[in-house]
């Protein structure tokens, strides 16, 4: 009797783990305050609800779990809804256990003896209602009837020791659910940047937002494929790993299919930033085992398969890697391996992964505030550094001249950068975050990574609020979706497009069709000049208007030709404007022509419609 009276408080939490009330009808209004029992490790009274700095979300009580949506019941008896992955981890860890009690009760996967009851609250039909202490010796076959996949639901997946010290610092923060661990980061790592670089792009790193849906995930139960995807020559785009910093790690081939790091793009940690400024690394980052440990993984491929550094856990050689870079361990689970030479992380994937458009889908998405570049040739990039919170640094070298860029990232999401080339010429630039429907400037030249000599220029979002004309085409089915006749699957040929409401004073129309990829707007279609009388065009009309350059540089319709499956969005624009465009058709792109018509729209429309690859 006395061990038993000593660990009653044990057994009143695991009864709370375990045990819902019969009676309880989560959804009912909460009218008075809740008692919570004593000793228990749950409640389903009212709580604060915060996100993992301490901010307050919502107050009230528990309803439900629905589509990745926590429903809360405030003290005024309304409803609300936040999402599962902006919750603290204290929160979403008390929310697994709440679903777990309602699983046990709902599915009956636990019986609980029932001798003379004990009252240890006065409860109404919602409380946590215990009617007996739980004795010790029930406590194994009570844990043995739970289904084991319920129990891990509520335990720390092993993948989270791999990302534990960068939690700790703060660079990163991760979450779990039964089927994915997700890692938020804004990208940028704690160690120098760029530094080494031989063949720059002219990119630099700016923060990514990869949180809440745009968080990166790893699948926690990794599925063998059937068939193993290699790396070479495929998934050229976007990221095949994650590093234990948070980092992404892309192929080491890049996007042309060089290797990068042969190439000269890389950094002395093996990184430099894309098209989107996005800083990732293209080799495995051997220099994070010391940070994360010894015996634990630097990285994680995206198909759940843990990366390991030069040697074993164990610390003892690497023998007997796969065509991927991986193999198994003796403890009989896969794992891949940094290697000094090609692949020199996973060189494919032994998992299951789904790839779109070249890249494995899903996973976060990089937000470019600025045109991708050309590259600088013959420079080398000899420093990097933050000069003062937000502000930067990039310093180059060109055959022993030096140059720099500068830029101050501001609250809003804006950019601004000073270019001093290699001769001491200065301009700036101020780029901010892009609109639907709109897209930066053209880009600097490749001897400045600025704009022209004495222009001071502003970013090239078509004006907001202005008169909207209605855009309709006859090629666009009452789905939605485009015919196939104008996509790479028939004959190619340009929509028809036509519109209406049109104000006065207009002197010509343009017509833009685009789309938003992940890394950066594409544009099919560029048409100026339309004059003032026509209000619609045939499809495969040539003859009105002045056809500018797609993003092939092609002064003609660029049907589209989806790389992956599924259905996507594109946008047919277009602009009336207050007089005709002084471009020629090598000029007149659609950054370019954005550029050229932000003072001079009178109205503009867009319709959307849809596509998907027919295979």
């Amino acid at each position: 009797m006395q061990r038993r009276f000593l660990m009653t408080p044990i057994c009143l939490s695991i009864m709370a783990l375990l045990v819902n009330d019969v009676n309880a009808h989560p959804g009912h209004s909460h009218r008075r305050p809740r008692t919570q029992v004593p000793g228990a490790a749950v409640t389903i009274s009212d709580r604060v609800w915060t996100d993992n700095d301490g901010s307050v979300l919502v107050r009230g009580s528990f309803v439900s779990v629905r589509d990745d949506q926590l429903q809360v019941r405030r003290a005024d008896d309304t409803l609300v809804s936040v999402g599962l992955l902006r919750l603290s981890n204290k929160d979403r860890t008390w929310v697994e256990q709440r679903q777990l009690q309602i699983r046990v009760e709902n599915d009956s996967v636990v019986q609980i003896p029932r001798p003379s009851p004990t009252t240890f609250c006065d409860c109404d039909d919602e409380q946590f209602h215990l009617e007996q202490q739980l004795q010790v010796e029930d406590l194994p076959l009570l844990l043995a009837q739970l289904d084991q996949d319920t129990v891990k639901s509520v335990r720390t997946p092993e993948i989270a020791k791999t990302f534990e010290a960068f939690v700790r610092s703060k660079a990163i923060k991760t979450h779990w659910d039964d089927r994915y661990f997700y890692v938020e980061s804004n990208g940028i790592p704690d160690h120098r940047l760029m530094v080494g670089i031989t063949a720059w792009q002219q990119q630099v790193p700016i923060p990514q937002k990869y949180f809440g849906e745009n968080a990166w995930r790893i699948p926690l139960n990794p599925v063998p494929a059937a068939n193993p995807r290699t790396t070479r020559n495929e998934f050229l785009r976007g990221a095949i790993a994650l590093a234990a910093n948070g980092v992404p790690i892309f192929n080491p081939l890049n996007n042309r299919g060089d290797d990068a790091y042969l190439f000269g793009e890389l950094d002395e940690f093996g990184g430099h930033c894309g098209r989107a400024d996005d800083y990732h690394y293209h080799i495995a980052p051997v220099h994070l085992e010391k940070a994360v440990g010894k015996g634990l993984p630097i990285a994680y491929a995206l198909d759940g398969y843990p990366i390991y550094g030069y040697e074993e856990p164990d610390g003892s050689p690497v023998v007997n890697l796969d065509k991927l870079n991986g193999h198994k361990g003796p403890d009989g689970r896969y794992h891949y391996h940094a290697t000094k030479e090609y692949p020199y992380l996973n060189g494919g994937f032994h998992g299951e992964v789904t790839e779109r458009e070249g890249q494995v889908d899903p996973q976060p998405r990089a937000e470019p505030i600025r045109p991708f570049l050309r590259p600088l040739r013959d420079a080398k990039i000899i420093d990097f550094a933050e000069v003062k919170p937000k502000a930067f640094q990039l310093t180059y070298e060109i055959r022993g001249k030096k140059g720099t860029v500068s830029y101050v990232l501001a609250d809003d999401g804006s950019a601004s950068f000073t270019f001093v080339d290699t001769d001491g010429q200065k301009t700036t630039e101020t780029y901010s975050p892009p609109q639907r429907g709109s897209t930066d400037r053209r880009p600097p030249s490749q001897n400045n990574p600025g704009p022209p000599p004495g222009e001071n220029r502003q970013s090239t979002n078509v004006p907001s609020g202005l008169p909207k004309l209605v855009v309709t085409s006859s090629s666009v089915d009452v789905e939605g979706y485009l015919s196939i006749d104008c996509t790479c699957d028939g004959a190619g040929r340009s929509p028809a497009v036509e519109w209406k409401g049109a104000p006065e004073g207009t002197k010509s129309f343009a017509i833009s069709i685009w789309h938003v990829a992940p890394d950066r707007e594409k544009s099919y279609l560029v048409v100026y000049n339309i004059p003032p009388h026509v209000s619609k065009i045939a499809e495969d009309e040539k003859g009105v208007g002045v056809f500018g350059h797609n993003d092939r540089r092609q002064a003609a319709f660029d049907p589209m030709c989806s790389k992956g499956p599924g259905r996507k969005s594109y946008n047919i624009s277009v602009y009336a404007l207050s007089s005709e465009l002084k471009l020629t058709p090598g000029q007149a792109s659609r950054p370019n022509l954005l550029q050229e018509i932000k003072q001079i729209t009178l109205a503009e429309g867009t319709k959307e419609f849809r596509y998907e690859r027919k295979r």
